[in-house]
């Protein structure tokens, strides 16, 4: 694990009778081989003599032979065990190596860099790079530095335990799958560490997981550089904390966190302390209970304890002991499959065949074997074992990535490290566990997007509603699709309501009733004038020409009823195109009566014979011409670019307003410009004639009600212009029937007026001004 710290070496040596340039000082355990097998534990280690508190100075580690003053450590001398152990289940077997012994040299590295490399091997880094030139092969039973996978520096290296890089992997999946975003770290000041840490954050960044700080610790620090970390995990808002650390550098800045009793915190582990013994504590657990981490797979190996209770040593006696515990070997394990690895590649060296070929032939001497012969052979190796685990190394000298996920309980008052699963799963998992959230900002309420605060990472956000007709996603505001809006809370995009003037809503049950109305005022009057068409009134009014009047009248009201209701093609190219051709109509016949009492006014000049001159066969034709030059303009308007169904968006955000379009609107105003200058035409004669000395006086009427008409279409236009939606409709409407109703009211309800309350006015001499009242 901790690379520099606790290494395990395998160098081969021949027997050849040189002997050794210096000695070696320190204690091993030696047996002769054919085949020398070297190996380095850290089967003592001289205790720093400290108290709760930390020293002022570094202190410094001593490891110089076995006193009473060292610690003897029970787990890492079952690691040398387990290589004997290999050694002699190897010698014992008749397939792998047969005729051919092992022996071996074990080395005690007290845990030290420094006397590692007094016994001519190193722990990791520092000896691989040393005997890499040489083809020495070296195979690590606990360094995962993902550094030592780098085969230009480390040629001849191999491990038989997962390389950090795969643990990082791991360790970000299961961040992900609790859905912290907002970490902490703490990593130890050497190669372990930083490698460590750095490949954990290029793998969590991937999902958008921000790392708040980076403490750094190691167990030579001071006391004051273990509490600048530890305030830096006070003064933090994160509730999630990995600690890439060997437990020899943790366990001091555990301490420190359990004395300052900073609890709810969710720590995550690397493998390298989350399974040690030193911290699996009632103490430790009230900070760090329910650690998260990941270890190797764990193994049982066969006959091991049966090897184990046969050693002399009267501390071991009590078979209960830890010692004994061969169910759940992880790097123990570790050790014999390295053992393992070397017997298979020195067995295709010597005999040119993997383990189990039917023919056995020598290839190599074992004095012709070099080291460089060795590192080849072991990139080669793959096999399966009795447990059905298969041995290989890929390119880099790397296993197969295999992990648990362990989580510490307290079981029956003990610290206990429980398997949850396999990492296959560990993404997918469905761990029942009482996990915090850890969070720089709160997600995001629905309808808001992420905005970045500046110079913070990108977990750190301000929540921003989304603005009108977007939604929100992960990160940002979409806008909705054309037809759609969004809903209040801006989380969904709804169908926009489509709008027109319908037939069922207030307003146009209202016009309806409005246009009806004037529709049966107008047939109403044109009875009245129809019974009544013999007397002195009607007569004097142009019966035709009134009849001609009231049913354009009758047909401007019903225009209406085409502007109500869903726009079609049909109801678009009748709307302006009917209103344009009954108001030319309307207007032509106005126009035709004014002419009349003009002509009349000018036949009592005289000598003048313009009244024979424009009889009924001249009013006719005014009024037909007059209207077919808008019926002309009509036609030419449906021919070459006619009204059609368009839909609106511009009008409301959450509305589609269904409308007209006019098509051409040159048409569109030529239309309503005619019917203006037929309009005025009139209006100008009509005010000449105003002031006729007849008792029942037309043109004042026409005159009034051209004044009228006039009013309501200059105001129509700003208002037509202005008005949003389906008001628009409503406004044309409005026009058309406030200008049909002012000239029905205008012109025929005073001749309404006289017929039934005033008959005795309904006379020759009364309506020619004779009888004076």
């Amino acid at each position: 694990m901790k690379t520099g710290i606790i290494l395990f070496l395998c160098i081969l040596t021949m027997n050849t009778g040189c002997e050794p340039f210096g000695r070696f000082d320190v204690p091993s355990f030696f047996k002769e081989g054919d085949i020398m097998i070297g190996g380095i534990f850290p089967i003592l280690i001289k205790e720093i003599l400290s108290t709760s508190t930390f020293d002022k100075e570094l202190p410094k580690v001593q490891c110089e032979g076995y006193d009473l003053t060292q610690t003897f450590l029970f787990i890492f001398f079952r690691w040398t065990q387990a290589m004997i152990f290999a050694i002699e289940e190897i010698n014992n077997d008749p397939a792998l190596l047969p005729n051919i012994s092992l022996g071996y040299r074990i080395l005690n590295s007290c845990a030290s860099p420094t006397n590692a490399l007094q016994s001519g091997s190193s722990q990791s880094i520092a000896v691989a790079g040393i005997l890499g030139p040489f083809h020495m092969p070296i195979i690590s039973y606990f360094s995962t530095c993902a550094c030592l996978s780098d085969r230009t520096k480390y040629p001849t290296f191999f491990r038989t335990i997962p390389s950090d890089y795969f643990q990082a992997k791991a360790l970000a999946a299961l961040v992900k799958h609790f859905g912290w975003q907002w970490i902490g770290a703490i990593q130890s000041d050497n190669d372990y560490g930083r490698n460590g840490i750095l490949a954990f954050k290029e793998e969590v960044e991937k999902f958008g997981i921000c790392i708040a700080f980076v403490g750094t610790i190691l167990r030579t620090y001071t006391k004051d550089r273990f509490l600048k970390v530890v305030e830096i995990i006070k003064q933090s808002t994160v509730k999630v904390i990995l600690a890439f650390v060997p437990e020899g550098d943790f366990y001091p800045l555990m301490k420190e966190i359990v004395n300052q009793n900073i609890t709810g915190i969710q720590w995550i582990a690397s493998e390298a302390w989350i399974t040690a013994s030193r911290p699996s504590t009632p103490e430790i657990y009230t900070a760090f209970g329910g650690a998260l981490g990941f270890v190797v797979q764990k193994m049982a190996i066969p006959n091991f304890k049966h090897f184990l209770t046969s050693i002399r040593n009267e501390t071991l006696m009590n078979s209960e002991h830890v010692f004994f515990n061969v169910t759940e070997l992880r790097v123990t394990y570790n050790v014999y499959k390295a053992v393992y690895a070397i017997a298979h590649a020195l067995h295709q060296l010597v005999f040119c065949q993997p383990v189990g070929a039917q023919t056995i032939k020598r290839c190599l001497n074992l004095s012709e074997i070099q080291p460089k012969d060795v590192s080849k052979s072991l990139q080669r190796v793959n096999f399966t074992n009795q447990f059905g685990d298969e041995v290989f190394f890929d390119e880099n000298g790397d296993p197969p990535a295999s992990y648990d996920i362990i989580n510490w309980q307290l079981i029956n008052g003990k610290v206990q490290h429980v398997t949850l699963g396999h990492f296959a799963s560990a993404a997918n998992g469905n761990y029942k566990l009482n996990v915090p959230t850890s969070l720089c900002s709160n997600i995001c309420p629905s309808g808001t997007r992420k905005a970045q605060i500046n110079g913070k990472p990108i977990c750190c956000f301000h929540c921003v509603s989304c603005a009108d007709g977007t939604i929100a996603n992960s990160t940002d505001c979409t806008p909705c699709p054309k037809e759609y809006w969004s809903n209040e809370r801006k989380d969904d995009c709804i169908p926009r309501t489509i709008e027109f003037l319908k037939y069922h809503e207030p307003m146009g049950i209202a016009l309806t009733l409005v246009s009806l109305l004037g529709a049966s005022l107008s047939l109403a009057t044109m009875v009245v004038f129809i019974n009544y068409r013999e007397t002195p009134v009607i007569k004097a009014s142009n019966f035709e020409l009134s009849s001609f009047l009231l049913f354009s009248l009758f047909l401007c009201f019903l225009c209406p009823l085409t502007f109500i209701g869903m726009p079609t093609v049909w109801t678009c190219m009748l709307r302006h195109t009917t209103f344009g051709v009954t108001f030319a109509l309307c207007i032509s016949c106005v126009l035709g009566k004014t002419i009349v009492v003009v002509t009349a006014f000018k036949a009592t000049f005289p000598g003048n014979k313009i009244t024979g001159k424009f009889g009924h066969a001249q009013q006719r034709i005014i009024v037909c011409s007059c209207t077919l030059i808008q019926l002309i303009t009509c036609v030419l308007w449906l021919t070459l670019s006619p009204p059609y169904p368009h839909t609106l968006f511009t009008y409301s955000n959450r509305m589609i307003v269904l409308e007209c379009n006019t098509g051409s609107e040159f048409a569109f105003y030529a239309v309503l410009g005619y019917i203006g200058i037929l309009a005025i035409i009139c209006l100008i004669l009509a005010f000449m004639a105003r002031k006729l000395p007849d008792n029942f006086n037309e043109a004042k009427l026409i005159t009034f009600s051209l004044l009228i008409f006039c009013a309501v279409w200059i105001t129509f236009i700003p208002a037509y212009i202005s008005s949003p939606g389906k008001f628009t409709v409503a406004v044309e409407i409005f026009a058309i029937l406030s200008s049909a109703f002012g000239l029905l009211i205008c012109i025929f309800a005073p001749k309404c007026y006289i017929i039934f309350l005033k008959p005795e006015k309904n006379t020759k001499k009364w309506v020619m001004g004779k009888i004076i009242k």
